[in-house]
Parts: C-alpha cells; sequence; structure tokens
C-alpha cells in the first residue's frame, strides 16, 4: 500500500499523506484505504516514507508529525485533516460532524496536537534511531 492509490475512475479529490512506518498510523489508514478503494470513493493515499513525500512540498519529519490531507490546493492538517477525509466518507460523516462540534472540536485539537501527535512522532523518531 505504498505511493499513490487513487480510487478506480480517475483524480482523487481526497489525498492523504500518512506515515507508513508507525503501526498505529498505518493500520487506521490502511483501513480508510480498504474502505475508500471497496467503496469506490475518490480518496489517495501517500506513505511519507516513499517518494511520494516530494509531492506535497514537506520534509519528511514536518510530515511525520500530523497527518496531511490535500483537497484541491488545500492542505488540511491533523484534526482538520481528520475531518475532511471522514467527511470523504460516507460511513464516517457523522463522526465528522460530531468532532466538528466547537467544544468536542477543541478538545480534539487538543488532545491531537499535544498528546497524540507528539507521542506517535516520538515513536516514529525512536524507531528510527533504533534501526
Amino acid at each position: 500500500m505504498n505511493g499513490a492509490q487513487t480510487a478506480v475512475g480517475g483524480e482523487a479529490s481526497v489525498q492523504v499523506l500518512y506515515n507508513g512506518s508507525c503501526p498505529i498510523c498505518a493500520t487506521e489508514i490502511h483501513h480508510y484505504q480498504r474502505y475508500t478503494e471497496a467503496a469506490g470513493l475518490p480518496v489517495a493515499y501517500d506513505d511519507l516514507m516513499t517518494e511520494a513525500v516530494a509531492t506535497w512540498a514537506v520534509d519528511e519529519d514536518t510530515a511525520a508529525k500530523a497527518l496531511r490531507v490535500r483537497q484541491g490546493d488545500r492542505v488540511y492538517v491533523g484534526v482538520d485533516a481528520f475531518l475532511v477525509l471522514w467527511r470523504a466518507m460516507p460511513r464516517y460523516r457523522l463522526l465528522a460532524r460530531l468532532v466538528a462540534v466547537p467544544g468536542i472540536y477543541h478538545a480534539a485539537c487538543v488532545i491531537y496536537d499535544w498528546v497524540l501527535a507528539p507521542a506517535l512522532f516520538w515513536l516514529h523518531k525512536r524507531r528510527q534511531r533504533r534501526s
């Protein structure tokens, strides 16, 4: 599941850049990928550990710090990236609406930006040091 993978039928309207070397990230994104491919949804996935990261104009460390989603000319990072991705998948639209509620959105941003993303990035750097 490396490199850009687009749903059958043309250009992806949503592109996801994720850390394929992170077991947690890869598991979650591969779940979304299986779902979008089975449903024929126009979502593409780029593993930042491949040459695909060059098309995102971001270095590997910056990309590994948070999920990135591109829709049109805009790049969304963190919780906003998840919202764009979830809105592109019918099964997850209710979750996107719930997380977008102002109080929940702010709590999700704090948890993702200050706890989850830094912990996952720390584990990513630790795996790199060990290999």
